[in-house]
């Protein structure tokens, strides 16, 4: 079986809709490639007992947890206070941290003050995950992975990351786009996907110029098996695929 895991997305932004999440969707794509299977998926707002609590279930029920949110250098950026207090750790001022900061802010000729040396404040134990971006580390400690919520800034940190995580089996999919309306392909699509125990199935509906079609999608990690499967599919509906 592959690794498990869950993406714990921490920010009022994002309940508010203020902020629109992207980084599930990227997250999903990449651990796909090297073999992980995301399972669970969970926001929370800007609160300390709320993150201290998902940590806490989140990581004992899967292999990895990654957060986004939470870790730069306003007040209510807590995620690296309650991720110690989830599992215990003392948090510090981290010289290693505080050098990679430094270094940033004096090539930009900003001061390190005390808001941003929040920054390098890391639970003790804890792995740095790099930050190429805006250099603020992420880090890892236990199987909890802890990256920044801007977008462009958690897709480098997972890219730094992944590399250290040992992964599974990739999963392969392919999709077929039926035009008949789910009512007329669940059941020869139920048949099919009973044969095939080993393979998730799953159709997504349509609508387009007053027609009802369906993407249907097979998922598994056996390329053959899955292309097999896509070749009975078609095969059940001759005259009603499109594109």
């Amino acid at each position: 079986m592959n690794p498990t895991a869950a993406i714990l997305i921490i920010g009022d932004e994002i309940l508010s809709g203020r902020t629109r999440d992207s980084n599930m969707h990227f997250l999903a794509q990449e651990l796909a490639r090297v073999g992980i299977d995301l399972c669970e998926a969970r926001i929370v707002p800007d609160r300390m007992q709320a993150i201290v609590r998902a940590v806490r279930e989140l990581s004992a029920a899967h292999d990895h947890l990654f957060t986004s949110g939470g870790i730069g250098p306003t007040h209510d950026d807590i995620t690296a206070d309650a991720v110690a207090e989830a599992l215990g750790r003392p948090l510090s001022v981290r010289e290693d941290a505080r050098a990679i900061l430094q270094a940033h802010y004096d090539r930009s000729g900003i001061p390190l003050n005390e808001a941003r040396l929040r920054m390098a404040r890391i639970p003790e134990g804890a792995e740095l995950i790099e930050n190429p971006v805006s250099a603020a580390p992420g880090f890892s400690v236990g199987n909890v992975h802890v990256m920044a919520g801007v977008p462009r800034i958690f897709e480098a940190m997972v890219a730094s990351l992944l590399p250290r995580l040992t992964g599974g089996t990739p999963l392969l999919s392919q999709s077929l786009r039926i035009l008949r309306g789910e009512g007329e392909i669940a059941g020869p699509l139920a048949a099919l996907a009973a044969d095939y125990p080993d393979l998730s199935f799953g159709s997504y509906p349509f609508q387009q110029d007053g027609a009802y079609g369906a993407h249907v999608v097979i998922r598994g990690a056996d390329g053959a098996r899955v292309g097999e499967a896509m070749t009975r599919l078609a095969a059940l509906f001759p005259e009603d695929r499109a594109g």
